[in-house]
């Protein structure tokens, strides 16, 4: 655990810029639940971070702008009975996060128009449909 965070083949959070809290957890843990800190909480500091270029980290800050409180990003689990898969579980979910954060914007959608085919059989299709109501029905002929 002393090692960093590797989030992609070129970007690793090194083990100094990340901070990991513990508390009790709400959740399973039977006669221990009360006296063991199993909840973690895995604490990054985004906008101070030094590990990376300051268009990434820029990106980072606006893509996660809704869940990061003065520039630091806070992951919490404790959805494990043991404290050390709730670190794992903290540091696998904050290494997917990241990595969606600093992943280069899709490329813009260029705009495309229905074929000449498409558009005939779409005609064609409504002046069935328009016959087949027509036929259905009952004037007074």
């Amino acid at each position: 655990m002393d090692d960093g965070l590797r989030v992609t083949d070129r970007w690793t959070v090194p083990a100094a810029e990340l901070r990991e809290r513990f508390s009790r957890s709400s959740g399973p843990g039977g006669q221990g639940v009360n006296t063991t800190d199993s909840r973690v909480e895995l604490i990054f500091d985004v906008a101070g971070t030094t590990s990376l270029p300051p268009v990434l980290r820029d990106r980072v800050l606006e893509r996660l702008a809704g869940r990061l409180v003065d520039g630091v990003l806070t992951i919490a689990a404790s959805e494990h009975r043991a404290q050390l898969a709730n670190r794992e579980a903290a540091r696998d979910r904050l290494a997917a996060l990241l990595r969606d954060a600093v992943a280069p914007p899709p490329a813009p959608r260029r705009p495309t128009r229905p074929s000449r085919g498409a558009k005939e059989r779409r005609l064609a299709d409504k002046k069935r449909q328009s016959q087949r109501k027509r036929d259905r029905r009952t004037d007074g002929d």
